[in-house]
């Protein structure tokens, strides 16, 4: 894809994830496994492009201010990442699907977090773009399935204002 802008290049990317995890859940009484880890690895390597190279380079950008939305990007990205350790099913899938809305909404309004960086980047586009285009690969984890790990990812859904019962049963 040949983005001009970090929103084109990012909602790109949002539009490529949705694809995998509705392909993944297109049969409600089965995931699918591959299509399920493509999106997997996909996110933590969306989320990371995020987290280690937009959110620093804006807040650079800002003479070291964060934006202001950057906690709650954090928080949420937490109980995202938290969503994919334990292994998919219907209420891991659904929880995605709920945090997912509600948080690309945040990036991509028109007045968005992406609309905000690309304003805020200016003439430091080009660098901040091919940086973000040429991310690496983040290593991915077997799935764990343990009540710690349901208990630490409801945590972090509560922690992200989200309900934590968004992965019960």
């Amino acid at each position: 894809m040949n983005a001009e802008t970090i929103r084109e290049y990012l909602e790109h990317d949002h539009r490529r994830l949705d694809y995998l995890l509705s392909r993944a859940a297109s049969d409600p009484s089965e995931i699918e496994q591959g299509a399920f880890a493509e999106f997997r690895r996909g996110l933590l390597k969306h989320i990371s492009m995020e987290e280690k190279i937009l959110l620093p380079a804006v807040q650079a950008l800002r003479h070291g201010e964060p934006l202001p939305v950057a906690a709650q990007l954090r928080l949420q990205h937490g109980a995202i990442a938290a969503l994919l350790v334990p292994s998919p099913r219907s209420a891991v899938v659904n929880a995605l699907k709920a945090v997912l809305a509600k948080h690309n909404a945040i990036e991509e309004a028109p007045d968005g977090v992406y609309a905000e960086c690309d304003r805020i980047v200016g003439p430091e586009l080009v660098v901040v773009l091919s940086r973000l285009q040429g991310a690496a690969e983040v290593p991915v984890a077997s799935h764990v399935d343990s009540e710690r790990v349901e208990a630490s990812a409801r945590r972090a859904l509560a922690r992200a204002g989200f309900d934590s019962n968004l992965i019960s049963d």
